[in-house]
């Protein structure tokens, strides 16, 4: 029997591919270091859960509407007017099955066959898969190191054409860190305005960005508002991964559209989740400013160590919990009979020798690096970067 012939257009989840590895090597006793994985260690703050509990004695566990409970959703627009000086209401917000769920939501929203879709490399392993399954064209745009992985308006300017339909933005960084400011998104914006395509703006990274800097967004800028769709979500701030739940604020014809979709493939999200992500909104934030905190003294400790390593670098991230390493100069080598010839390479031999879990840069659209969580403990980070430094000494 055949499948349809969107499957064969997608491929697997490197990511999970390689945690679920390390996982089941774990499980049989190997000693793995997981930093493979873009998932917080600690546990859902006690308020959330017990929000969660809360709802589930009240009998909130029937159907909502399939957009999400309109209290969350107000809640939502508010918060995101309250950054944005937007004038959003519920009927702008869609409640999905987390940021992932959203995005892909938004892709089959707006675009179909012959449409095309600009991404930006490094980019997360999951857009271009989205993309195919809307049956549309993905657009790279490779970014280069020497601009901190940042988008120059020459090169937006360059990749816009009439079949270009949505830009998917990234900001913070998954998996490079970068953090855009305002005078880098400033020279994007009248490019953006003038070509009238959408903007999905992936922003689940926003919460967790250091050094006592500020989110910057395209939803600063009011030229652009009528076509940008910003995307967040519960699971990497509130380390509620599972709980898989997420938001857009966009457009009410685009929510609309989303919010149809959405009503004929998962109906809405969990219900229980939903309430539970309400009190993460409304209730004290003082794990989150913790998670912060810790997230960045990892940061810290894992860029000074990474950057000890001879022959290779990474740059500060300056959001997320991710170090994008410069493994160029480590490829096309080899240890005894095997040869390293790409970041894949590296990373398998890493995960088979020395139980490190990390992630290969060609997933994200940039052959060359490894993607190294750090959100793990302090421990596992530093004995993490200890096995790498061992392994890559091993190459000749």
């Amino acid at each position: 029997m055949s499948f349809a012939d969107r499957v064969s257009r997608i491929q697997s989840s490197i990511t999970l591919e390689l945690s679920a590895k390390a996982k089941a090597l774990k499980k049989a006793g190997e000693p793995v270091i997981n930093l493979s994985v873009g998932e917080p260690d600690f546990p859902t703050p006690a308020n959330i859960q017990e929000a969660a509990i809360r709802a589930m004695q009240a009998g909130h566990t029937k159907y909502t509407a399939s957009s999400g409970i309109p209290e969350l959703r107000q809640a939502v627009a508010e918060r995101v007017n309250s950054f944005w000086n937007t004038t959003y209401d519920g009927s702008n917000i869609v409640i999905g099955c987390g940021a992932k769920h959203t995005i892909s939501n938004t892709v089959l929203a707006t675009c179909q066959r012959g449409d095309e879709v600009i991404i930006l490399a490094p980019y997360w392993v999951s857009y271009p898969e989205m993309i195919h399954l809307a049956h549309a064209d993905a657009v790279v745009i490779p970014l280069k190191p020497e601009n901190d992985f940042k988008l120059q308006p020459d090169e937006l300017k360059k990749h816009i054409t009439k079949k270009t339909r949505l830009i998917i933005f990234n900001s913070p960084s998954n998996p490079t860190g970068v953090a855009y400011e305002s005078d880098d998104l400033e020279p994007l914006v009248p490019i953006l305005a003038d070509s009238g395509i959408w903007i999905a703006s992936d922003e689940i990274y926003c919460r967790l960005i250091y050094d006592g800097r500020s989110h910057r967004s395209f939803a600063q800028f009011k030229e652009l508002q009528e076509r940008l769709v910003i995307i967040d979500g519960w699971s990497k701030a509130y380390a509620m991964t599972g709980w898989r739940i997420g938001f857009l604020a966009g457009p009410k014809n685009l929510a609309s559209a989303v919010g149809k979709i959405q009503s004929h493939t998962t109906s809405h999200a969990s219900s229980i989740a939903q309430y539970a992500a309400l009190e993460a909104i409304q209730g004290p934030e003082v794990e989150l400013m913790k998670m912060i905190v810790e997230f960045q003294t990892r940061r810290d400790i894992a860029h000074t160590l990474v950057n000890e390593i001879p022959h290779i670098s990474c740059r500060l991230p300056e959001g997320a919990f991710y170090l994008f390493v410069d493994v160029r100069s480590c490829l096309n080598q080899h240890v005894g009979d095997r040869h390293i010839s790409s970041s894949f390479d590296l990373c398998a031999f890493l995960l088979d020798e020395f139980k490190l879990a990390v992630v290969p840069g060609s997933a994200f659209g940039a052959e060359g690096f490894i993607r190294m969580s750090y959100a793990a403990s302090r421990d596992e980070v530093r004995e993490g970067i200890e096995r790498l430094a061992t392994g890559l000494s091993q190459l000749t």
